[in-house]
């Protein structure tokens, strides 16, 4: 869930999301667009019924979607999200993931654990890293 602070969300993104597909390195599963009022009322808006300014190359994906998230998905996802903002949900699978792991279960392995590291830790460690230099 990618969330934009008063409803900002322009479409900017957009070819940094065609990029990854293009290059095969990701593929959309599903994706869903929503806005929430002031008064914390969450609205799915139809990729269709956006303008190409609002939502960019988005639109490209929109007949491929597999409809993963359910309505129950959106609005517990849309908890997080601050009233008066709007928020991209994005599914999406990395492709490079499923010969790895098909390797590693053909050695025998299995994943014990996994976890993300949050992206302001990661930036904090980055440019803490770059003080040093």
């Amino acid at each position: 869930v990618f969330e934009f602070p008063g409803n900002r969300f322009n479409g900017a993104i957009a070819p940094n999301i065609v990029d990854l597909v293009d290059r095969g390195l990701i593929r959309i599963l599903d994706l869903v667009f929503v806005k929430k009022d002031e008064g914390g009322s969450l609205t799915i808006v139809e990729l269709s019924d956006m303008d190409q300014d609002e939502i960019g190359h988005i639109a490209v994906f929109e007949g491929e979607l597999t409809d993963l998230l359910s309505q129950e998905d959106v609005e517990a996802a849309g908890e997080v999200i601050e009233p008066g903002s709007s928020a991209l949900f994005l599914v999406w699978e990395n492709t490079w993931a499923a010969p790895l792991a098909t390797a590693i279960l053909q050695s025998g392995g299995q994943l014990a654990t996994s976890g993300r590291i949050p992206v302001p830790d990661v930036l904090a460690a980055l440019e803490a890293v770059a003080a040093l230099d």
